[in-house]
């Protein structure tokens, strides 16, 4: 028998070839994890571990008390809670799960929260949770195209700039579709950076897709984006100008396909087979979208809007400075423009397909696009849309903050930097003057650490390099305490309803989660207060005929045992008594709404609690003609509405069926008392309705 001698590792021991794969196993996962850890081998060391920090602090933070605001914005928890039940309603976007009504928008935003809760069930967590996970996604996309461009310390800045920017903390923790659309308008820049980098015509139509997906979150806003995206591929892509407009042709239509299919299919399918689409008055998706949703927002003739025509505060160049929205994102929007044209000067000869000045375009043209569309929209404007502003901002701050430091040889260098933090510091401290919430030890505090850092900043050449890193530091701390004390406010609040805003109150501006002092609603300009707004210079619209108390609401609207219903239930839902709930679930089977409120947010506190379909007659305002008088007759004829809530909800101009229906009803059916809260027991006609007959 021959003998055969095994080879040895490096170790001394034995082994087959395979038991030496085997062996290099773990040291080979071991380096693979390094090489992530450490990131690209021209990155400096310490890059990646801080980006991975700074994900994980932004989830931490975000995730903080997250709870605390319960069900947040109803309107859109209720969708979420009747997509987890049905997925026609899941389709759609319907408010109840027996599809009466959609939400006013696509439902792009409402199936990753029905998902959810399909998956973790029906809680404030499941409905927040996507929210906050989008804004991490969010941070590490703006870093990320932030640092290809510009380098690891630009992405690192930009990265924690827009997660400290007061409304991005807002809208990350709370469930409006904002947070997903500026996740794809994010990516979407990202996508436009790669295809200019590689002249690619694919990575265009990534571009497109994104759009088309922000369509189905919020309609026509994502198209604020477009212009910067397009002219940045067209000037700079290395590639041909035939392959640039092929590209640009490619993006178009994937837009449009990845839009269109749904938008088809809801117009193709019977009005009759599907649910009524929200915020129109015609039941057309594309009347929403080019009216309600679209011109409407920019000239102010929304029909079934509530308030509008000039009741949402003032126009123009100044109104992202105002009180009441200055604090929620304009913080380094001076800083960001002056970095923006001084980055464009800075890269001024470079060649065409120059990705740094492509970038500067990208990010640019968003933030002076879509500012300048805020400043000017006459029609339904809040405070919170500015986080479409926040990757725009912290972008530009972080790219144009690295080539000028890297430009700080020259005096025009020095000169940016010193300008950039001096006025971003000036501002801050304008917009703490705002507030009494922080005494004056901080907003001194700023002005003074901004302007020596600035000084410091002149000399940067002058001293080591190690006093100009900590300059240049001091600079960062200045710039970013403002925001930071804004974002840690928010994050300590709870937020409901429609209406919302980051921070403390301001001088003109709403409160805490869009509420002011105590003491109900305010005055023109500045309504708040438990269970009001912060929207700036609306008018309260009048209330419908008959119009009572909120679901559970003691006498004089004050609500029981949740959150207040602002506005008649309009802005916030209520929470109902158990035994609302009780009554409202006993032989729930037999019907297909178990009952009926006018406005969504009236329907929705009911359906939260019953976790049973709920009609939201009107829609979101009450104001769309769904059902009709008729409709609704002969759906109380057929037995598939137990209950409706009297005196509900506010109505806006358009339809007036809703005031119709309460009308019909109190004088057909008995009223219930149900712990306070009154409803029509559509199943009970009056004795003299019964003679009649």
């Amino acid at each position: 028998m021959h003998s055969t001698t095994l080879p040895r590792t490096a170790d001394g021991a034995a082994g087959s070839p395979f038991a030496r794969q085997v062996g290099t196993r773990p040291a080979a996962a071991r380096h693979r994890l390094a090489r992530m850890w450490r990131g690209p081998a021209d990155d400096p060391a310490w890059a990646r571990p801080a980006l991975v920090a700074l994900l994980a602090l932004t989830l931490a933070t975000y995730s903080w008390q997250l709870t605390a605001s319960g069900w947040a914005n109803s309107f859109y928890s209720a969708a979420a809670q009747a997509g987890s039940q049905s997925w026609e309603a899941f389709f759609y976007g319907a408010s109840d799960a027996s599809g009466s009504i959609t939400v006013d928008k696509p439902p792009a935003s409402l199936w990753v929260m029905a998902l959810s809760v399909r998956l973790l069930g029906l809680s404030s967590l499941s409905i927040l949770l996507p929210q906050v996970l989008m804004g991490v996604a969010t941070t590490g996309v703006v870093a990320s195209t932030a640092k290809r461009v510009s380098g690891a310390g630009a992405g690192l800045l930009a990265g924690a700039v827009f997660a400290l920017t007061p409304v991005a903390v807002l809208m990350f923790r709370f469930n409006n579709p904002d947070a997903l659309l500026v996740l794809l308008m994010a990516l979407a820049a990202w996508a436009t950076v790669r295809a200019v980098e590689r002249g690619s015509v694919r990575w265009m139509g990534l571009v497109g897709v994104l759009v088309g997906l922000g369509f189905l979150t919020k309609t026509l806003q994502v198209l604020l984006v477009v212009p910067a995206l397009g002219l940045a591929w067209l000037l700079a892509a290395r590639t041909s100008g035939r392959r640039r407009a092929l590209g640009a042709l490619v993006a178009s239509a994937a837009a449009v396909v990845s839009a269109g299919w749904w938008v088809a299919v809801v117009e193709l399918v019977p009005a009759s087979m599907r649910p009524y689409i929200g915020g129109s008055q015609t039941n057309s998706f594309l009347e929403l979208t080019f009216g309600y949703n679209g011109l409407g927002r920019i000239n102010g003739e929304e029909t079934g809007s509530v308030g509008g025509g000039g009741g949402w505060g003032e126009t123009g160049i100044g109104r992202l400075f105002s009180s009441s929205i200055g604090g929620q994102i304009s913080w380094l929007v001076p800083t960001a423009l002056v970095l923006l044209v001084a980055g464009l000067w800075l890269r001024g000869r470079a060649p065409r397909t120059d990705l740094r000045r492509a970038a500067y375009v990208v990010w640019g043209g968003w933030l002076v696009v879509t500012a300048l569309t805020f400043s000017f929209m006459a029609g339904i404007f809040h405070e919170y849309y500015t986080v479409a502003l926040a990757p725009a901002v912290a972008a530009l701050v972080g790219m144009g903050a690295a080539d000028a430091w890297s430009a700080r040889g020259r005096l025009g260098g020095r000169l940016v930097l010193a300008g950039a933090t001096a006025v971003g510091a000036a501002w801050s401290a304008v917009l703490l003057s705002r507030t009494t919430a922080y005494g004056d030890w901080l907003r001194v505090s700023v002005l003074v650490l901004g302007l020596a850092a600035a000084l410091g900043l002149l000399l940067a050449e002058r001293v080591s390099r190690r006093a100009a890193a900590a300059v240049a530091s001091a600079a960062v701390v200045a710039l970013l305490l403002g925001p930071t004390a804004y974002s840690a406010t928010t994050i300590s609040q709870a937020h409901t309803g429609s209406i919302v805003t980051a921070g403390p109150s301001t001088a003109g501006g709403g409160g805490p989660g869009g509420q002011g002092g105590p003491g109900g609603q305010g005055g023109p300009g500045n309504q708040g207060g438990p269970g009001g707004q912060g929207r700036q210079g609306a008018q309260p619209p009048q209330a419908m005929p008959g119009q009572g108390t909120a679901p559970g609401a003691a006498p004089g609207g004050a609500p029981a045992g949740g959150g207040a219903g602002g506005m008649g239930g309009l802005l916030d839902a209520s929470t109902p008594s158990t035994e609302v709930v009780a009554a409202l679930s006993q032989d729930a089977s037999r019907y297909r709404w178990v009952a009926a409120a006018v406005g969504s947010q009236n329907a929705a506190g009911l359906q939260l609690a019953t976790e049973l379909p709920v009609m939201a007659i009107g829609g979101f305002n009450g104001s769309d003609p769904s059902p009709t008088l008729e409709e609704m007759q002969q759906l109380v004829a057929d037995g598939d509405i137990h209950y409706l809530l009297a005196g509900s909800g506010m109505g806006g101009s358009g339809s007036g069926s809703a005031a119709q229906i309460l009308e019909w009803a109190s004088s057909r059916y008995e009223q219930v008392s149900i712990d306070g809260t009154t409803f029509y027991d559509l199943t009970a006609p009056l004795a003299t309705t019964q003679a009649a007959s």
